[in-house]
């Protein structure tokens, strides 16, 4: 049975840093991928981690998080990261885990598991 579970939110004050986790069980994927939703907004594409071969990784990021965002991956813990610094309000959102078979996907319908979500909450 797959699980994926996010860690690591909280509320932070403008220009801090959060690292969120998420720990996936049952197997692993070749991608990861991070997902944000704010109240009344849709769903949207964050960062995502991928795999090509045991030793190569390639990361993708939303325009509006790239360089100050990160995302990473423990293979020995089979879990994901995303680092995330120089935080702004609208950051703000339920951060949600996701992991597929595919390849640098950044919608949504790709990915075929997903973890509850963890609330980050950044003030001004």
């Amino acid at each position: 049975q797959v699980q994926l579970v996010e860690s690591g939110g909280g509320l932070v004050q403008a220009g801090g840093s959060l690292r969120l986790s998420c720990a996936a069980s049952g197997r692993t994927f070749r991608a990861y991928g991070w997902f944000r939703q704010a109240p009344g907004k849709e769903r949207e594409f964050v960062a995502a981690i991928s795999s090509s071969n045991a030793w190569t990784y390639y990361t993708d990021y939303a325009d509006s998080v790239k360089g100050r965002f990160t995302t990473s991956r423990d293979n020995a813990k089979n879990t994901v990261y995303l680092q995330m610094n120089s935080l702004k309000p609208e950051d703000t959102a339920v951060y949600y885990c996701a992991a597929g078979l595919g390849f640098r996907q950044k919608t949504a319908a790709a990915y075929d598991y997903w973890g509850h979500g963890t609330q980050v909450t950044v003030s001004s």
